[in-house]
């Protein structure tokens, strides 16, 4: 009899919503699995939305109270997908229940929260997961191996760029997001996670950094529809030392008129250089500089590495190793390494202490702004 892993869903936003999916759909992804998974119960703000959602996508309990699930023992997994805010309490009370977790990035909203958390995890034996969904995209997984053979050699720089436009529309009323308040940052928090655990996870850790924030719009319509006067940065710029030396810059920003969700990462080594882009999901690009030249440039140049749904076993058999890949894609692999973790006892990346080092770049960064000079992690 297959183990079966009980899941307890805290928040049901967007992302709440995404990782419902990627539970649901798992079996069309990697096929016949040694574990099962289901979500057994929904935690909102409200009684009445938590049975609205209960009843539409099937789930048994339905609570505006987190603790019902952390102490159902039908559950074996808390899913976080609240408010930054709020991480923090949910996590603790979650281990000291002995449940798994799985928690939407950042991990909180402080270095010493998320190393205490870190800690925590750790002396608990729970299999514990940040999800930065974007370490599971074919062409990372790809550019990850690529790294690690020494393709590319000894890293000397790097850039990374999320964008959105998100920003642009002051007349937009401002999201939770928005709000340091309940965020507890602003786009650095939101998109430079991401971008900060790419850079770590394919090059290494931070040393230090230099950091100036951005605020365009002062004032902006807030959620009530009323004027407020905006508390979160809009976009970040950091200069990054990195523990090998290697050196580069990353940019997030919600002010672009034009973006999307404009993900990008180029890193240049000694041997060979990397560029990938989410907004062109499906290739890798890989440039070998130990290619000799040649008359009329012979086979130099940049390599586009057609990765596209040709994901390692299990996965890759749904819909198919050449169907066009998604960005959902990342989150499917995320809860999978996930929930795999948890059946074989056996921790994945990235743990929570690879979550306390992105907060401890973040924290920096924003320290750096404040203060105006570089600042060691």
């Amino acid at each position: 009899m297959k183990q079966h892993i009980g899941i307890g869903l805290c928040g049901f936003g967007s992302m709440g919503k995404v990782h419902a999916f990627c539970v649901d759909n798992l079996k069309y992804y990697y096929g016949a699995l040694p574990f099962e998974a289901s979500i057994k119960g929904v935690c909102t703000t409200t009684e009445g939305k938590s049975r609205q959602v209960a009843d539409t996508y099937g789930f048994e309990i339905a609570t505006a109270s987190e603790d019902d699930l952390i102490h159902d023992p039908s559950i074996d997994v808390i899913d976080i997908c609240t408010p930054n805010i709020f991480h923090y309490e949910t996590v603790k009370k979650a281990l000291a229940a002995g449940k798994h977790v799985y928690c939407e990035k950042p991990l909180c909203v402080s270095a010493a929260q998320a190393e205490e958390l870190a800690e925590l995890a750790k002396k608990s034996g729970r299999i514990c997961t940040v999800v930065f969904n974007n370490r599971h995209l074919a062409p990372v997984l790809r550019a990850a191996e690529l790294v690690a053979e020494g393709r590319i050699g000894r890293v000397l720089s790097f850039e990374a760029r999320y964008l959105h436009n998100s920003c642009t529309d002051v007349l937009r009323p401002a999201g939770w997001k928005q709000n340091s308040e309940i965020c507890g940052g602003g786009v650095l928090f939101d998109l430079g996670s991401h971008a900060i655990d790419l850079i770590y996870s394919l090059c290494g850790e931070f040393e230090s950094v230099y950091g100036m924030p951005q605020i365009a719009y002062p004032q902006r319509t807030g959620s009530n529809g009323g004027l407020w006067q905006t508390n979160a940065d809009e976009a970040f710029y950091l200069l990054c030392r990195l523990k090998s030396g290697a050196m580069g810059t990353i940019t997030v920003s919600k002010l672009i008129n034009g973006a999307n969700d404009d993900l990008s990462f180029a890193i240049y080594g000694e041997g060979g250089s990397l560029r990938f882009s989410l907004m062109q999901p499906n290739f890798l690009y890989f440039y070998d500089a130990t290619t000799p030249p040649s008359t009329l440039g012979g086979e130099n140049g940049y390599k586009a590495i057609e990765c596209v749904g040709r994901y390692p076993a299990p996965g890759g058999s749904f819909p198919a190793p050449k169907t066009p890949a998604d960005w959902i894609r990342g989150h499917v692999g995320s809860m999978y390494s996930f929930l795999n973790s948890v059946y074989t006892g056996k921790q994945a990346a990235p743990d929570f202490g690879d979550g306390a080092h992105v907060q401890a770049v973040m924290e920096a960064a924003y320290r750096s702004a404040k203060e105006r000079k570089e600042i060691h992690i």
